[in-house]
């Protein structure tokens, strides 16, 4: 390539079509560049094939060594992992969860949160047993001929008062459906 053969439309990436060269360039500036360029695309295209011949090269020596991508990706994973482990940004939240954990305000919440699932175990418990109490008592107030009889259980005393407990029960829990009230179904008689 010599400026006899493209004269001042010298063609590159850097150099405008028409046969303008940037500011402070001469074309054979220009052109020693444009045949550097070259020869570095030549050499980026050889060490692409050289690179791919040894990717398989590699990949053929891990399958002779018996290690299949599964494996590879373990082994990467766990050293990733033990990277983060090994990082300020994890050294700090670490060492910053274990100041939460030993703060007061930390220690009351997980008092408090524990207390609350005592009360609430025991609320479920003391429920459990009203429950069994009224099923015994239905059981004992009627016979065994009069037990088999829907109608006249669904009319007793203490199935009323269960049905009622359970609905507003279901009230609280699920809340309005939609048609009810803004009142609960049995909000005069609430066993909580």
């Amino acid at each position: 390539m010599d400026s006899s053969e493209h004269g001042s439309s010298v063609t590159s990436p850097g150099v405008a079509v028409g046969g303008t060269l940037p500011p402070g360039l001469t074309e054979e500036e220009a052109e020693e560049i444009q045949v550097e360029l070259t020869k570095v695309d030549d050499e980026i295209q050889t060490l692409r094939q050289v690179l791919m011949a040894k990717e398989r090269h590699a990949a053929e020596l891990k399958r002779r060594l018996g290690i299949s991508p599964l494996s590879e990706i373990k082994q990467n994973i766990t050293k990733g992992w033990h990277d983060v482990q090994c990082s300020n940004a994890y050294l700090t939240a670490s060492a910053t969860l274990e100041d939460i954990g030993r703060s007061d305000a930390y220690k009351r919440t997980q008092e408090t949160l524990s207390q609350a699932g005592q009360m609430t175990s025991s609320a479920f418990s003391t429920m459990g047993s009203a429950i069994r109490n009224r099923f015994g008592e239905m059981s004992s107030n009627f016979s065994m001929r009069h037990s088999l009889s829907m109608p006249a259980m669904r009319n007793s005393p203490s199935f009323k008062s269960f049905e009622d407990k359970v609905d507003n029960m279901k009230y609280k829990v699920m809340g309005r459906s939609n048609g009810e009230s803004d009142h609960s179904p049995t909000s005069n008689n609430a066993p909580f």
